[in-house]
């Protein structure tokens, strides 16, 4: 074969996570350890035996179509970095010449044809192309380099919740929105704004948009403690159907945002 040759993939399995959009999903597992969901792999006498074996190990790697991504970008603009655009070749971005994902998650464990999985970044719905065990001698490098990371320092913030903040996402969970990975995705760079994060100054606090939710929060030190939740809608808006969730949130928290 030779560049440009086309090839086929067959998706043996689809993942099942609470991220129903791609600007909810984590840009990198590590900093959705927390995050469940299970991949259901395609029940076929093949893929049965395939999978035999596959719960002896504590990881694995895998590989996964981004389909939600619908076009190449040979330069992109990482949320890390000076500003500045890269060659896309050079990060993780999903606008990539073939839309491949690679991710490791933690296996839970083996259902049937269903894996639990945790530290899960991807989109509901993602198709699966492949599955591959983490294997420690292997796969970690610890002499790797970081790239043109190398002139970024790591972050340094820490983000917590004040105890109004863990209740309203343990609310919010309990009727299908997950919002903490995504928050700590975000303010884990900083409370500056940065590409693909919308967060802007509101009093003495700082406001973050994710999505159609809204944070408040606050930087003590290298700390960023989130106060408070609310909805992206305005009151008057609460009575549509689809925003049932944003109404209910709001009759038993109150505010009433913009």
């Amino acid at each position: 074969m030779t560049p440009g040759d086309l090839v086929t993939c067959r998706v043996i399995g689809v993942v099942r996570s609470p991220f129903v959009d791609k600007r909810d999903a984590p840009r990198q597992a590590s900093v959705a350890r927390d995050v469940e969901g299970t991949i259901e792999v395609a029940p076929t006498a093949e893929l049965g035996h395939a999978l035999e074996d596959l719960a002896t190990w504590s990881h694995l790697w895998v590989l996964y179509r981004f389909h939600l991504a619908h076009d190449f970008r040979p330069k992109v603009q990482p949320p890390r970095g000076d500003g500045g655009r890269v060659g896309v070749l050079a990060t993780r971005s999903p606008h990539r010449p073939n839309p491949i994902g690679l991710s490791a998650v933690e296996l839970l464990g083996v259902e049937g044809f269903t894996l639990r999985v945790r530290g899960l970044d991807m989109v509901d719905g993602t198709p699966v192309l492949d599955l591959k065990p983490y294997v420690v001698y292997a796969d970690a490098i610890p002499s790797a380099s970081d790239g043109w990371l190398a002139a970024d320092p790591k972050p340094a913030w820490r983000v917590d919740y004040a105890q109004l903040a863990e209740a309203q996402l343990a609310w919010l969970r309990e009727r299908g929105v997950e919002l903490r990975a995504s928050l700590d995705a975000a303010l884990s760079l900083g409370p500056e704004p940065r590409p693909y994060r919308r967060i802007r100054a509101d009093g003495h606090r700082w406001r973050l948009a994710v999505k159609d939710w809204r944070a408040w929060f606050e930087v003590i030190g290298d700390v960023i403690r989130v106060v408070e939740l609310g909805s992206g809608y305005r009151r008057a808006e609460h009575a549509k159907p689809e925003l049932v969730v944003h109404r209910d949130f709001t009759a038993r928290f109150g505010g009433d945002r913009p």
